[in-house]
């Protein structure tokens, strides 16, 4: 099983490109199924992808991937369907579950493994499957597996989520987006990924807009069968190496990115004594000597991204006093406490909050890696420990990061896989 190996108080200097929104590409590719020829560019190389990717080809789409130049090119022009997504395809990658809007749409029918993913939390699928029903899809699960039909198709409808879910919200876009009639879904997530997710559609000959939380979508008699489109930038892979930066950076600049999207991170890294010069298509981090203490809420966009609570709990670690971030969207992100104590991090959970007391002086340690992100919050704290970090389980680091190792290393990191 392959491992990385940090040897970390190297100062980190140069640029670093950001690649494609994972989180952006992967509903994006879902929506695929609804279209006949498609071409998307700056795709992120990384394992959901590629597992996406597999999905739809078991379902029935013709896909080329020009790994050179991160484009996908779909064509779905095949009778012969399969309105199955597989247990085998899923339960590493939640975001398989997205086909069940699509494929109900097109094909009135689907039948798909419950999702699997990053182990923190329970993340139900009950709002897709509510959603759905308000659009007249029938439904039950058996077996493991959601069982959906809409014999006559989906109608409009006026759905109001009890809480705010980014997955729920685009199954229901893409459950509504061709369904007959008017949608309205109120108490929506908005996220960036999701706004990108909508200017596909809409390119598709969609008529959707966004109103505060609310989502207002007419359903199509057509969809235009070519598209091309452009994702957007990882903000989350963004503000992780902007982490880095502030933790052990002498000066780098990030390239390929929308500054106006991650205001309220830059705002929060600023707080804590950050500096930063801001560009709208580029960001310059320099030398931090004094990184303060905080007190954070992770909430949904705009607020503060669950995605990065573990790392910026490295980077509270390195703050005079105490620091506290309360966790407030999955009951079991906090899996990376246990491996940064390990390190020498003074941290203490109490009511999904953690308390950070610093500044800690984070030493080298054999750690595991337990979910995608806490992965990467120890590839930080290695960046920063004395001596020697080896990271096992990197297999989640894989799933939502393109050439880790390749852009820390072009900054003068010393890391690599073993």
């Amino acid at each position: 099983m392959q491992k990385l190996l940090i040897k970390g108080k190297k100062e980190l200097f140069g640029k670093i490109s950001i690649s494609g929104s994972k989180n952006a590409t992967l509903p994006i590719l879902a929506a695929t199924i609804l279209s006949e020829k498609v071409k998307l560019k700056n795709i992120p190389l990384v394992k959901d992808i590629f597992t996406m990717v597999e999905l739809l080809k078991f379902i029935g789409l013709k896909i080329n991937i020009l790994k050179k130049k991160n484009i996908i090119e779909i064509n779905h022009t095949n009778k012969m369907v399969k309105t199955l997504a597989p247990y085998k395809l899923v339960k590493t990658m939640r975001a398989g579950v997205l086909v069940l809007g699509p494929l109900l749409t097109k094909y009135k029918k689907a039948k798909i493994s419950l999702p699997g993913g990053c182990a923190i939390g329970t993340r139900p699928v009950n709002l897709h499957l509510f959603a759905l029903k308000k659009l007249g899809a029938k439904i039950k699960i058996k077996n493991g597996y959601i069982i959906a039909e809409a014999k006559n198709g989906l109608k409009g409808a006026n759905i109001f989520f009890p809480s705010i879910s980014v997955g729920a919200t685009e199954n229901a876009i893409l459950g509504a987006f061709n369904a007959n009639g008017k949608t309205i879904l109120n108490n929506c997530a908005i996220e960036p990924e999701i706004k990108d997710l909508i200017k596909f559609l809409n390119k598709l000959g969609g008529k959707i807009k966004i109103v505060g939380r609310k989502i207002l979508i007419t359903g199509l008699k057509k969809i235009k069968k070519s598209v091309e489109h452009e994702v957007i930038f990882d903000r989350i892979e963004l503000g992780t190496y902007m982490v880095a930066a502030a933790l052990i950076g002498k000066k780098i600049i990030f390239s390929k990115i929308d500054s106006k999207i991650i205001h309220n991170e830059i705002n929060v890294l600023k707080k804590m004594g950050v500096k930063i010069k801001t560009k709208s298509s580029s960001i310059e981090i320099s030398k931090s000597n004094r990184i303060k203490k905080i007190n954070l809420s992770t909430n949904p966009y705009p607020g503060f991204p669950t995605d990065l609570q573990a790392q910026i709990m490295v980077l509270m670690t390195r703050a005079k006093g105490v620091s506290k971030i309360k966790e407030s969207i999955f009951e079991n992100r906090f899996m990376h406490v246990p491996e940064l104590k390990r390190m020498g991090a003074n941290i203490e959970i109490k009511n999904k909050t953690a308390i950070v007391t610093g500044p800690s002086n984070l030493t080298g340690a054999e750690v595991m890696a337990t979910d995608l992100r806490a992965s990467v919050s120890l590839v930080l704290a290695g960046l920063v420990a004395d001596n020697r970090t080896i990271i096992n389980r990197i297999y989640h680091l894989d799933r939502g990061y393109e050439l880790l190792e390749k852009k820390l290393k072009n900054c003068n990191a010393r890391i690599k896989r073993i």
